[in-house]
């Protein structure tokens, strides 16, 4: 059996459908707004999006960035998680490149930001503080058990900033995971936002690339951030072809990541020493804590390293497991098997 690799939905490698499409893509200059199969990626991400328009980058975290950038002017403050992406992964970049003051607050465990919470934070115009001007969110939700935003929470979210003349930026890295999981196209649950990211390149697969998209007026600010920061690139058709695939093909197939995540999950639960709620398994991210009598997280993950099983700790004695396209049902039985071994 090949390795097991549940560290990220990122480790996933391009289908044969993906390859081909790559090798034979037809190209252009991208800068110059000449490549037809990236102009013809980004069109299709704007539908799916129900957005005006669609800007290709290579990362999720410049899609973020270059939107937080377009949305804001330095000084401006941005209401978002604890527990996002943003504010733990993504290196400080609208403070350190655009002098855009982040205003953290508690996530809920389901991901959202309450909003008796969102309405103290806010700030207008007062001589000593920023004034608020935006609000991210994150769907789904990747540090609270990959949690679906509702469109529901969505609409009550869009209600508040339109009370406070605020804009809306969507970190929809796995926003097609939180659509298949809800049943809901994903131009329903992200009709709200101003602006929102989705990547290609986790569980659907594709090699490289993510996707901002919102209006034409926004878009071509993002574009022109987007090559400030070293993201304008030449015959990129190559990696849209790869990305279209993705999007064609690959979109229906997450409910089996879904699926297979539940399983680990309920069989993780029933072994000596793991601890996690087995209510907030929603989409491919599983958490869960080792408080084992004999066994250290240490030990753990040794033990299933020496088995080619890989799996990140995000704080001691906390692991996280993402499931994807390259995880099958018999790979979920032995790691369950593995993990018996040591600690039953």
């Amino acid at each position: 059996m090949k390795p097991i690799d549940l560290r990220s939905d990122t480790v996933t490698h391009p289908t044969e459908a993906m390859r081909s499409a790559m090798a034979g893509a037809v190209v252009g200059d991208d800068v110059f707004g000449e490549d037809p199969t990236l102009n013809d990626l980004e069109a299709l991400a704007a539908e799916k999006t129900g957005k005006q328009a669609a800007v290709f980058v290579p990362s999720g975290t410049m899609g973020n960035l270059i939107s937080v950038l377009a949305h804001c002017a330095r000084g401006d403050e941005v209401i978002l998680g604890d527990r996002s992406h943003i504010f733990l992964n993504e290196v400080a970049g609208m403070s350190a490149l655009g002098g855009i003051h982040p205003h953290i607050i508690p996530n809920n465990d389901d991901g959202t930001l309450p909003l008796d919470v969102m309405e103290k934070a806010v700030r207008h115009s007062d001589i000593h503080y920023p004034p608020t001007h935006l609000i991210c969110l994150e769907n789904t939700h990747n540090y609270c058990q990959g949690a679906p935003l509702t469109p529901e929470y969505m609409q009550e979210v869009a209600g508040f900033t339109e009370k406070h003349s605020l804009k809306i930026h969507l970190d929809g890295a796995r926003i097609f995971n939180a659509a298949v999981a809800l049943n809901i196209e994903v131009s329903l649950l992200v009709r709200h936002v101003d602006s929102v990211m989705f990547c290609l390149s986790k569980g659907l697969s594709a090699p490289v690339g993510s996707l901002v998209c919102g209006t034409e007026e926004f878009i071509w600010k993002a574009r022109k951030l987007r090559k400030m920061v070293g993201g304008g690139m030449r015959q990129a058709g190559h990696l849209a072809a790869a990305g279209r695939v993705a999007l064609e093909n690959q979109i229906e197939r997450l409910k089996i990541d879904h699926q297979l995540a539940r399983e680990l999950a309920n069989g993780l639960a029933g072994i000596t020493g793991f601890e996690l709620n087995l209510q907030q398994v929603k989409t491919n991210i599983i958490f869960f804590q080792l408080n084992h009598p004999k066994v250290g997280p240490e030990e753990l993950l040794s033990h299933l390293e020496s088995e080619e099983i890989k799996i990140l700790m995000i704080e001691p004695g906390i692991f996280r497991a993402v499931l994807h396209r390259e995880i099958s049902q018999d790979q979920i039985v032995k790691v369950l098997e593995v993990c018996r071994s040591l600690l039953d």
